[in-house]
């Protein structure tokens, strides 16, 4: 008889657009889930990494189960037979978000992304940039047009957060439902107030 499958990892891919936080605790959360995961980062984004947090990427590398370098358009992930939950690239850069709105795999993060799409799998954009022009906004059309969901880092405030990780989880969370992995990391809208609306 043939076993069950373990859980199918998840791809997460961190790049260089400011936010890499959204990512590292992304990998953070899904560790302590037990959530198994495959781990792509861009060269900017270990940047950005030094820039903005005190991980190193060492640390970072370790939160994941398996690590890809970004070159490595070998890797198992750049293959639609390998299975998987589906991707969520956090933070991405604009770069990035046109590489996968036009098919150009020129690296793993965009071949991994192109595969999941291909697939019918979710591919979660946490796209972190403002203003945005209409160059932007038409990637973004393009984009879900070939299956992507757009998840900007916008911070909610009806769970009444009290530090940055509240609005950081909270986003991380919305990501996470994105891909059907279940988790608490904020509180949910329950409604306003404990009865009917009188009209």
């Amino acid at each position: 008889m043939k076993q069950a499958a373990p859980d199918l990892p998840l791809v997460v891919a961190i790049t260089g657009a400011t936010g890499v936080i959204y990512g590292v605790e992304l990998l953070c959360v899904l560790k302590e889930l037990g959530q198994p995961t495959h781990l792509i980062l861009s060269e900017a984004a270990g940047l950005n990494l030094s820039i903005e947090t005190d991980y190193t990427l060492e640390q970072v590398r370790a939160l994941a189960t398996v690590v890809h370098n970004n070159k490595d358009v070998g890797a198992s992930v750049a293959s639609g037979s390998f299975r998987t939950r589906g991707m969520i690239v956090a933070p991405c850069t604009i770069k990035t978000l046109s590489a996968i709105a036009n098919s150009f795999t020129y690296n793993l993060v965009v071949r991994a992304a192109d595969v999941q799409l291909k697939e019918g799998r979710k591919v979660v954009l946490m796209v972190r940039e403002t203003p945005l022009h209409k160059g932007h906004l038409d990637l973004m059309s393009r984009a879900v047009d070939c299956g992507a969901v757009i998840l900007p880092p916008m911070p909610a405030f009806y769970h009444r957060p009290q530090t940055i990780m509240d609005l950081v989880r909270q986003t991380i969370g919305k990501a996470l439902d994105q891909v059907g992995i279940e988790h608490d990391l904020f509180k949910r809208w329950s409604g306003h107030g404990s009865g009917s609306d009188p009209n």
